[in-house]
């Protein structure tokens, strides 16, 4: 008897509730009929939005980070193409071969260049003496995969009005690998000061 009692009144609380959500549907899809001077309570019925998958975003591929570090000979290769660069007679793209910020300490101006602009203007006057260097002492210093410092004596051959002379300079180059170009970040000649 129990047990039918119990079947009765869970029937008859499942028929209250479907009665009873029946209603509640049909009360927010008809307009009631509402007392004069009663506000009707405002029914808001949230609609269903179907959740999304949420997309992988694209990440930008950063710049690969070398494998390794540069060896002696590759660094001391980076002056002849420095040195290539004086030969196309184009101020333009000798500044190429530095950094945007590098810092510049010239051979013949007093003034420190430390912009493209300030490079750029350096070698228009220097390229004028057509120079050719070449390397008489090297000392190649590794600092890790992405930077390098190339120390030692050059001597430049310049020509003007037909004479040929050459100077003996001490050098520095602070090589760093950038976007996959190794740029001059920091240069510095200066005349020996023996003669």
């Amino acid at each position: 008897m129990r047990s039918t009692h119990r079947s009765i009144v869970i029937g008859a609380l499942g028929a209250i509730l479907v009665v009873g959500s029946a209603i509640s549907a049909a009360a927010a899809t008809t307009p009631q009929a509402v007392p004069t001077g009663v506000v009707p309570a405002q029914i808001t019925v949230a609609p269903t939005i179907p959740t999304a998958t949420p997309r992988p975003t694209a990440t930008p591929t950063p710049t690969p980070k070398p494998t390794g570090e540069p060896t002696k000979q590759q660094i001391k290769d980076l002056f002849k193409e420095w040195n290539d660069a004086l030969a196309t007679r184009d101020p333009k793209k000798v500044a190429d071969r530095y950094a945007p910020d590098a810092v510049l300490l010239p051979t013949v101006s007093n003034k420190v260049r430390t912009d493209r602009d300030g490079i750029v203007d350096y070698f228009t006057h220097f390229l004028e003496s057509r120079p050719s260097g070449k390397i008489k002492e090297s000392h190649v210093k590794i600092l890790g995969p992405t930077a390098a410092i190339d120390t030692g004596v050059y001597v430049f051959t310049l020509t003007k009005d037909g004479v040929e002379s050459k100077v003996e300079a001490r050098y520095t180059f602070v090589y760093e690998l950038r976007d996959g170009k190794w740029l001059i970040v920091n240069h510095h000649s200066s005349a020996m000061p023996e003669k």
